[in-house]
């Protein structure tokens, strides 16, 4: 699996549009994807698709953040439960280099230290 890297924030956020769930037929048609295909105008799906890439985008950013938020936590040496990095990168699926990384930057989140929302 690749592994996104932590990146610093840099500059506001772009407010993403609203992802609405799709209904479940819709999900089981290839063809469906959040009601692309019944746009006609090229502008209007130009704009709704990139609206679109921009939620996922920052969806994806804030996840990545969380996750590195619990492997600080998952890793706190105050923890009397507390995993390794071994132990956190086998249950989300990274390397063990990489859980690292992701524990040093959700302890920065936890301090402060990157910007955040």
């Amino acid at each position: 699996m690749a592994e996104p890297e932590p990146r610093p924030r840099t500059g506001q956020r772009m407010r993403p549009a609203p992802l609405l769930f799709e209904p479940a037929e819709a999900g089981a048609d290839p063809e469906h994807f959040f009601d692309l295909e019944s746009i006609e105008d090229p502008r209007e799906l130009l704009d709704r698709a990139t609206e679109l890439t921009h939620a996922f985008r920052a969806a994806a950013d804030r996840s990545v953040e969380f996750q590195a938020i619990a492997a600080a936590q998952l890793a706190d040496p105050r923890r009397f439960d507390r995993l390794t990095p071994a132990l956190i990168a086998e249950r989300a699926e990274w390397t063990e280099d990489y859980a690292k990384k992701m524990v040093e930057f959700g302890r920065d989140l936890l301090r402060g230290g990157a910007e955040r929302p």
